[in-house]
């Protein structure tokens, strides 16, 4: 627990408040006793609107409680929009999360990250460029950061892993229920290479089709640039490229996405001026990063035996994603 006690935890969980008025109170408010001598109407004024208060001081006390003690169960961390180990870059967009939970390191503010971002359905050589692209980022010390979707993202977190770089990836649910189910020795592999999960929902939070854009947001706002590597129209990753634009971020799309039918949403980026990219190559160039050389291993796809390693792994996977639901 902070030094803050359990304020921060009881302002998560306080109902129907957007993440900007959270951080308006959290900025507000240093101790419980703050937040409870708080009248209506100095509330409403710190959040700019009327609200249904006060709240249950028992309840949310006691939930905070229950998240505090999950956490330490879990191995789960958080940091308050008003601690100095606050992502700096999550300070700089308008809805920040007020506290962000995480497992592992939280990412060095000193690296530059990359996001790589694409459909749950892509074809084997979107995976592949994926996969590529992540890896060769980390031979130049570049973390990648993505949501832990099965698909492009689930690949870009293996290459970055495979070449050594502490990859992030950002959950739309509670620490403690990682998701996709499948993805979760991924997650843990994560974590023991030095990488994150990071999450804006406290501990017990099931995933929800609405966390996953709101999600998104925090990719792009902790990444340098993103990679939109094959979308469609519909896809959660024309999300992510929006918040990017947003938030000042560089944005590119990747070549292999230019191509399969899934890629609709991939095009229309290129078509409205988003510069399109081969490799990772091309976001070191733009960024003045000296390119280290790769290290000759099985998995790269560098080398013919790698190549077909990487392709064989992207096709089965290609094959695999069958499964239905929204594209987020």
């Amino acid at each position: 627990m902070t030094d803050r006690g359990l304020v921060d935890l009881i302002i998560g969980r306080i109902p129907r408040l957007t993440p900007a008025e959270r951080v308006r109170i959290c900025t507000h408010c240093n101790q419980e006793a703050d937040l409870w001598g708080l009248s209506k109407r100095a509330m409403e004024g710190l959040v700019g609107r009327s609200l249904q208060y006060p709240w249950n001081r028992d309840a949310l006390h006691a939930q905070a409680e229950q998240d505090a003690m999950v956490a330490r169960m879990r191995g789960i961390s958080y940091v308050s929009y008003v601690s100095p180990q606050y992502p700096p870059l999550l300070r700089e967009i308008y809805d920040p999360p007020a506290i962000l939970f995480y497992r592992g390191k939280l990412p060095n503010p000193e690296l530059p990250i990359v996001g790589i971002v694409g459909t749950r359905h892509p074809s084997s050589g979107a995976l592949t460029q994926a996969y590529d692209i992540a890896k060769a980022l980390a031979y130049a010390g570049i973390p990648v950061i993505a949501g832990l979707a099965i698909g492009i993202d689930a690949m870009a977190h293996r290459g970055n892993s495979d070449g050594g770089a502490p990859t992030i990836a950002v959950l739309g649910s509670g620490l403690d229920e990682v998701y996709p189910a499948g993805n979760r020795l991924l997650a843990r592999r994560i974590i023991e290479q030095g990488g994150a999960l990071l999450s804006e929902y406290p501990p017990g939070t099931s995933p929800r089709k609405w966390h996953f854009p709101a999600r998104n947001r925090i990719i792009s706002a902790l990444a340098r640039g993103t990679v939109i590597v094959e979308a469609p129209e519909s896809s959660g990753a024309l999300i992510t490229a929006r918040f990017a634009l947003e938030q000042g971020r560089d944005l590119w799309v990747a070549s292999a996405g230019l191509v399969a039918p899934q890629g609709a949403g991939t095009r229309k980026l290129a078509s409205e001026g988003a510069p399109v990219i081969s490799n990772a190559g091309d976001i070191l160039k733009e960024w003045g990063i000296t390119q280290k050389e790769a290290p000759r291993t099985r998995s790269d796809p560098g080398s013919a035996e790698g190549e077909f390693s990487v392709s064989a792994l992207a096709s089965s996977l290609a094959r695999s994603l069958n499964i239905a639901g929204e594209d987020w």
